[in-house]
């Protein structure tokens, strides 16, 4: 019996163990072994570097600038995503009626290609659009939106936000309906307003769903991409050249393939770094409000 059991057990879990060794574990193996050699994955020669690509991954500057330039998206979207996904969570939970129609429409821009979010947004922000016609017209302003650091780091971080914030509002709005209503009572007599009861009670007591949303959102800021190559390609002057960038320009555009996996291996243990310190940090929070 115990031996059908496992027999059982393996067949219903083989297949994720399958999808996990030929698209995680093999191509795990295959970028640890391609960051010590120099291959281009074009000439037939193949030689073998050590650890001289994470050396030069180390020093070098344009690997150090989208280092930074990733942590400034981070900085820049995580927050956006949360307000923005809140403030339609907030607002939908309100409705009294018809609230799966208008999550699911908040929640279509999720389900759209980063390529053609991207192009919308690069003709609405192009010189002669109407956005840029009437700022120009009306009050003198010619704002080049992606061609100035802080505007389309700003712009893209936002445009990201917005394609993520009806899938994050999914997880805050079941946060929202698991609070009792009694709660509110209590708190409004005694004299507590809208904006402190949001801030002291519904904010801590949202803290799964808030946790679950700002992991994700990190995540997301580490994985940047479609976006940056649509709108900017990194410029200008690198301003948004972040850690996939800089790989896909050098594993595809300077052909140094070797040198590109060692960036991302790099890339992968600071994410993951990254992700696990701040999870420390949102789970003291927790802490402190009551959740272990």
């Amino acid at each position: 019996m115990k031996k059908l059991n496992n027999k059982l057990g393996w067949s219903f879990t083989s297949p994720y163990v399958i999808f996990t060794i030929i698209f995680f574990l093999i191509p795990l193996v295959w970028a640890i072994w391609l960051s010590v050699t120099d291959w281009n994955m074009m000439s037939p020669e193949i030689n073998f570097v050590g650890f001289d690509n994470f050396m030069k991954a180390f020093a070098s500057p344009a690997v150090k600038a989208s280092f930074w330039v990733t942590y400034k998206f981070l900085i820049v979207f995580v927050p956006l995503a949360i307000i923005m996904s809140m403030v339609v969570a907030v607002l939908v939970n309100g409705l009294p009626k018809f609230k799966g129609l208008y999550l699911v429409a908040f929640f279509l821009p999720y389900l759209s290609s980063g390529v053609v979010t991207s192009l919308i947004v690069k003709g609405l922000l192009s010189y002669n659009s109407p956005l840029n016609i009437f700022l120009r017209d009306n009050f003198g302003l010619n704002i080049d939106w992606l061609g100035t650091p802080m505007t389309s780091l700003f712009v893209i971080s936002l445009m990201i936000a917005w394609k993520m914030s009806g899938y994050y509002a999914l997880i805050l709005i079941s946060g929202l309906s698991s609070i009792n209503e009694e709660i509110y009572e209590a708190a409004a007599m005694d004299g507590s307003g809208r904006f402190r009861t949001f801030w002291k009670i519904t904010i801590p007591m949202m803290y799964p769903a808030l946790f679950t949303v700002i992991v994700l959102a990190v995540g997301v800021s580490f994985g940047i991409f479609t976006e940056v190559y649509q709108l900017t390609g990194g410029g200008p002057n690198f301003a948004t050249n972040t850690w996939q960038m800089e790989i896909y320009n050098q594993a595809f555009v300077n052909l140094k393939s070797g040198y590109a996996s060692a960036i991302s291996l790099v890339a992968a243990v600071v994410t993951f770094a990254s992700i696990g310190v701040i999870k420390k940090g949102l789970e003291k929070w927790g802490e402190r409000n009551g959740w272990s």
